[in-house]
């Protein structure tokens, strides 16, 4: 059974930083690619990075380039996500994927998805 479970979540103040975590089970991970996707309330989940499997190549969304850092660790099984210079808007529900076909930043490219971690950034 595959799982993926996040961690790292929390609340900060905007410049301030985060490291997320995702641990993936049941598979071997150095065979998929692997992505962050970001909700926030109303809005739809958006694909802000990925890292191909092959590789280890990071594409970033226009929203966080310069400032998250995607990578992976297939010994571990783990994906992280650095993030730095957090702002307000990057205040949502942070989910970690396992990509199946298709584009890197398209939620319908993905089949396993973890829970969310949620992470606030306000003053």
């Amino acid at each position: 059974q595959v799982q993926l479970v996040e961690s790292g979540g929390g609340s900060m103040q905007p410049g301030g930083s985060l490291k997320l975590s995702c641990l993936v089970s049941g598979l071997s991970l150095n065979d998929y690619a692997v992505a962050w996707f970001r909700q926030a309330p109303g809005k739809e989940r958006e694909g802000i990075a990925c890292i191909s499997d092959n590789d280890e190549r990071p594409f970033y969304a226009d929203s966080v380039t310069r400032r998250f850092t995607i990578s992976r660790d297939n010994a571990k099984n783990m994906v992280y996500l650095q993030m730095n210079s957090l702002k307000p808007e990057d205040t949502a529900v942070y989910y970690c994927g396992k990509k199946e076909k298709g584009t890197f930043f398209s939620a319908s490219s993905y089949n396993y998805w973890g829970q969310g971690t949620q992470v606030t950034v306000s003053s």
